[in-house]
């Protein structure tokens, strides 16, 4: 019997360090939801109890129900014959199982028949369902889409859409992306028109859309005829049916349980969701969400690729003795270990933020509703938003890459007969790859993240870490923080002084990359005054961000990247 939530104890060690106190205050409406549902918490401890008792339920059923059957899901895949899809059979039992412990409306409101969990629980369910098999995150993973459709849309769309979501008789799919409009989402040609009685329907073309075969379609189309800018999308929900044809579905490298549909929407009959053309606006919301969803996604994979090489290492002899007691294995395996502790450290601090930055937007929304003061909220918030948008982008692209380099050396681990079918880390590489590609590939996450590493949106944080009082042994890791930023500082200035525009773009990755490991780096120091394991992860990781920080800077100052402009020369085949 295996439970992916109890024989993980650096998740638990995170669940238990988790400051989400204010942010379920205010999403409990000061704890006044139990007057009316008596499943809600009263009060900030039976809210932490409850939390928890629900990762146990999901890492038991992610262990014993879904990991078994995550072979042959990725052997059989999904199905598509005749215009319709069908789920391989490991994957419907599994998403049955689901909707009947209840845990499909994770994060959507209670009177839809959800749970109403902050976000940040619901980011260490995907992490465990992952682990599991990462194919089932995009049926599971995608409630936001629901979350999104309670959030902006009339009380008539959500009631229409979400129950049977709740209950997993639906399941949704988030309809972004076309043939021309990749992360370029302004360029959606996608048509969305009324009738002479106000009705819309939608008419073109999407593809690679995971789980395009949904019941619950969120859509983004072009409202406003002979527009070309993001003011002409709007975002609509729509039911799979007759009038949304699944033309077909991608063969793919990994996540074979996950149709990937191309989509023909027939004059589908939809409803607007929040604002019209205001669609951009109301999908950079649910990015957000989907950026940590997928960060998630990625660190599930990692921690069983981690695992499979841990056990492989131990039992695999090579030259007289098991190869875990060479030095250049187990080293392997420390780097891994450390990764995937500190970029775990940095994925739920980042959902902290979302979700206080979610909640305070409500409790602006609230007071303003009121005619009460908010100013003091307000301010808060935006503070939370800025940081939000520098985190959502950066811990998608860090965390990943990340996830892709653990899988990568526990394939190495493996050696040949990690290249083999018959192993689980074959399928890992595979299912892994698309983190780092869809919902933003890493150098579109760069770019996101740019803005925000060039306003130092966590500079207050530095300041405050950097006057805080390590302990003794403590001091040394500080310091060599201190040294990493100050090295950050350097290299921003030189980038930002600089008159070659293309120097700045290419660049950014470097100055990401510092700041992502100094943000995360202090977070494991503060976790090492906790947990004297801790500093052995600390120290390991913040000795590797100095030493990459020396090393991103000497290739700003030297001017790697001047010969950019000779990319047409250079690149020529």
């Amino acid at each position: 019997m295996a439970n992916f939530f109890s024989d993980n104890s650096d998740l638990k060690y995170q669940f238990s360090r988790l400051d989400l106190e204010e942010a379920v205050r205010i999403l409990e409406h000061d704890y006044k939801e139990a007057e009316h549902f008596p499943e809600a918490p009263q009060n900030y401890q039976e809210a932490q109890e409850l939390y928890e008792a629900a990762l146990e339920l999901v890492g038991e059923l992610a262990g014993d129900v879904i990991a078994p059957l995550a072979m042959e899901v990725d052997a059989e895949g999904a199905h598509f014959k005749d215009g319709k899809v069908t789920y391989a059979k490991g994957t419907r039992e599994a998403l049955d199982q689901l909707a009947e412990a209840g845990l499909m409306g994770v994060i959507l409101p209670r009177k839809y028949g959800g749970i109403e969990f902050p976000a940040t629980i619901y980011m260490m369910m995907i992490e465990m369902i992952s682990r599991a098999d990462a194919s089932l995150m995009t049926m599971f993973g995608y409630q936001d889409v629901g979350e999104a459709i309670a959030r902006f849309g009339s009380e008539e769309v959500a009631s229409e859409y979400l129950p049977k979501y709740t209950s997993g008789e639906h399941t949704g799919a988030m309809v972004l992306s076309e043939p021309s409009a990749g992360s370029d989402l302004q360029a959606v040609k996608l048509q969305a028109y009324q009738d002479d009685e106000g009705n819309w329907f939608l008419k073109g073309v999407k593809h690679f859309i995971s789980n395009g075969c949904g019941d619950v379609l969120l859509v983004l189309a072009r409202s406003e005829p002979n527009t070309t800018n993001i003011f002409g999308l709007s975002l609509f929900a729509c039911h799979g049916g007759d009038k949304v044809r699944v033309t077909r579905i991608e063969e793919k490298m990994g996540l074979h349980g996950s149709p990937t549909c191309e989509l023909y929407f027939d004059d589908a009959p939809a409803k607007l969701v929040g604002r019209r053309r205001q669609g951009l606006l109301h999908v950079l919301y649910v990015l957000n969400h989907a950026r940590f969803s997928v960060a998630s996604q990625g660190l599930g994979i990692a921690e069983a690729a981690y695992a499979e090489a841990v056990d492989y290492a131990a039992q695999r002899k090579q030259f007289g003795k098991v190869i875990n007691t060479m030095p250049s294995v187990a080293n392997l395996l420390i780097d891994m270990r450390v990764s995937i502790e500190a970029h775990r450290s940095l994925l739920y601090a980042g959902a902290q933020w979302l979700d206080l930055r979610n909640r305070l937007e409500d409790q602006v929304a609230r007071l303003r509703a009121a005619g009460e003061p908010f100013a003091e909220e307000k301010e808060r918030f935006d503070e939370a938003a800025n940081i939000v948008d520098l985190l959502s982008p950066m811990v998608k692209y860090v965390v990943t890459e990340a996830a892709y380099k653990i899988c990568y050396d526990a394939q190495q681990v493996h050696g040949g007969m990690g290249y083999m079918r018959e192993m689980a880390v074959e399928r890992l590489i595979r299912d892994v790859r698309i983190t780092t590609i869809y919902e933003g590939t890493s150098q579109v996450q760069i770019i996101g993240s740019s803005k925000g590493v060039f306003a130092d949106a966590l500079g207050k944080f530095f300041d405050e870490h950097e006057k805080k009082q390590y302990r003794d042994d403590l001091q040394p890791l500080a310091a060599q923080l201190r040294d990493l930023r100050k090295i950050f500082q350097e290299s921003l200035s030189y980038v930002a002084e600089h008159e070659d525009a293309a120097l700045r773009e290419v660049a950014s990755k470097e100055l990401v990359d510092m700041y992502a490991s100094l943000y995360t780096g202090y977070l494991v120091l503060d976790e090492a005054e906790t947990l004297d394991r801790k500093k052995l992860i600390a120290r390991r990781y913040i000795s590797a961000a100095l030493s990459g920080g020396h090393g991103r800077a000497a290739a700003i100052r030297n001017e790697v990247y001047s010969d950019i402009e000779q990319a047409e020369v250079i690149t020529r085949h």
